[in-house]
């Protein structure tokens, strides 16, 4: 194969990079190329969809980078698994499908990114999505977009009852979608599953662009650096098979690596802080000082419980249960091993001083532990997790390289709870976790807290505990954000790298600021829209 020259070149076979491998090729006039660090999805445990505890710790399909020691965090290190694999980490995330508040979208305007309010993005979900719902006259089909959005309370635990029923005796709405406008509530999630399987963004997008004969895709692909004549990028450096290619793009390079991989190539390639790059022997082509800042991500705080009534644990914490599960869903599909873990949650104001709800909560009917390999360890006893995160965090922090070897991970420095307001909504969102756990609903089938019993805890101790035992929820964004000018951002609202001619990037990284949930779903709607944008500019 010819790699030499192509109109495109997408770096990333991920939830993003999958959607614009297939827009860009889609009409047939152009030549796409699609690398991907990371091998095959074609994988068990990948498709099945409770396996995401053995992807989020499988070295095979993800990057196993690690955190530097984070102070805010009492200088905990963290895993932060990143898809390394087709599909990228919606071939390894939890699934849950989660658009955001609509004021996300309206606060990247507020920030420089023009035409990203969430009329125009609300549009661009429309386009992408296929709702599979359950009403009152049946299962029915919404819309006919790629990414398949299945409710799936049907098959879930009916323990999960319980959290909708707590929900009601502390005064929270009941919602039948957590994905509507305006949501404040609790309800189902739902997840990207289809006929029992995860559907990824690579079944979604990629799967039916792979017979175009415009774009080729190229797995185990190691990206080095990009190529530039005068800061004008014209293609890049990749390793495959033990050999160094150089490919052109005729039209643009698109990165779509990821909110650590991302701002990592920049570097290396000589786009970033110039102190950054001059301090790792890379010469200076521009001078970009935000590239690999502005980090954000999503911190979880979970407390569980054993209980007297059946949940999964009776059936995935034995091994007995375990071959019924796995029996059941290799006849049917269904069962246990068919629903993603996360199956109630929703959006809450943590006051109803607040404007808008700035907590997001999982309601998980499991109890379980993680051993020192990081392998998840179901107990054996009935038990239930409850967890709440910050929905906006203000404390941001850097992804920085260490060298100019590729092959080094960059160093990531969270600066977790650096801000006071992240501080005071860590503790409100203990305090709504403290406010379910004493409903009616949930100390009816509560036997015992598990340690820590976030039932003695005082305010002073909520907080404390959130320093010693929050944990990321792997949604970091930001590092090469949409802005004004090259002073606070990366990009220019059509995901144009500030004074770079040639170069895109639309993943996570774009993102102004970290939408309120989980950040799948915005990152597949960044990549149709930015898309749009490419197709418009050719």
């Amino acid at each position: 194969m010819d790699f030499s020259e192509f109109d495109y070149v997408i770096v990333g076979a991920g939830s993003a990079g999958c959607v614009l491998a297939n827009r860009l090729s889609a009409c047939g006039k152009f030549s796409v190329l699609l690398l991907e660090s990371g091998g095959s999805d074609a994988r068990f445990w990948i498709k099945v969809p409770l396996g995401y505890a053995i992807n989020v710790s499988n070295a095979a399909v993800n990057w196993g980078y690690l955190t530097s020691p984070d102070p805010g965090l009492n200088e905990r290190s963290f895993p932060w698994p990143r898809g390394r694999v087709i599909g990228g980490s919606s071939s390894i995330n939890a699934m849950a499908y989660v658009r955001g508040l609509a004021r996300d979208f309206d606060d990247w305007v507020a920030a420089g990114a023009s035409g990203w309010n969430w009329d125009t993005v609300r549009a661009a979900y429309e386009r992408m999505e296929t709702i599979s719902e359950i009403t009152p006259q049946g299962r029915k089909m919404r819309g006919d977009g790629p990414v398949w959005v299945t409710d799936l309370s049907d098959q879930m635990s009916p323990f999960s009852a319980n959290f909708l029923n707590a929900a009601k005796d502390g005064g929270y709405p009941v919602v039948p979608d957590i994905n509507a406008p305006d949501v404040d509530g609790i309800g189902y999630y739902r997840s990207t599953v289809r006929n029992g399987l995860r559907w990824s963004s690579a079944d979604a997008f990629l799967r039916p662009a792979q017979r175009r004969s415009n774009l080729y895709v190229l797995r185990n692909a190691e990206v080095e650096r990009l190529m530039s004549e005068d800061a004008a990028v014209t293609g890049l450096v990749f390793h495959h098979r033990d050999k160094r290619h150089e490919v052109k793009a005729r039209k643009e390079v698109i990165l779509c690596a990821g909110a650590i991989n991302s701002p990592k190539i920049m570097q290396l390639s000589g786009f970033g802080p110039a102190d950054i790059l001059r301090q790792n022997g890379i010469a200076v082509v521009r001078d970009l000082p935000e590239v690999g800042r502005g980090l954000q991500d999503h911190l979880a705080v979970s407390y569980q419980f054993h209980t007297n009534d059946r949940t999964l644990n009776n059936a995935l914490g034995r091994t007995y249960g375990k071959f019924g599960a796995g029996l059941r869903y290799l006849l049917t599909r269904k069962g246990p091993l068919a629903v993603p873990v996360n199956q109630v949650g929703g959006f809450v104001r943590s006051s109803p001083h607040h404007d808008a709800p700035d907590v997001q909560l999982y309601f998980n009917p499991i109890s379980y532990r993680v051993s020192e390999s990081g392998a998840t360890v179901v107990d054996k006893a009935s038990g239930y997790q409850i967890s709440a995160q910050p929905c906006r965090p203000t404390s941001t922090g850097n992804v920085e390289i260490i060298s100019s070897n590729p092959q080094d991970a960059p160093r990531i420095m969270p600066n977790s709870l650096h801000s006071q307001s992240d501080r005071d909504t860590a503790l409100a969102a203990s305090r709504v976790l403290q406010k379910f756990a004493r409903t009616a609903s949930l100390r009816a089938v509560t036997t015992e807290a598990k340690a820590p019993n976030l039932m003695a805890m005082d305010d002073a101790a909520l907080l404390d505990d959130f320093h010693n035992r929050a944990s990321t929820v792997y949604h970091p964004t930001c590092t090469c954000r949409m802005g004004k000018t090259d002073q606070d951002s990366v990009l220019d609202a059509r995901l144009r790298v500030h004074g770079v001619s040639g170069l895109r990037i639309a993943d996570a990284s774009s993102f102004p600021n970290i939408t309120s949930g989980n950040t799948n779903a915005p990152t597949m709607m960044l990549a149709m829209r930015a898309a749009d944008l490419i197709l418009e500019d050719a």
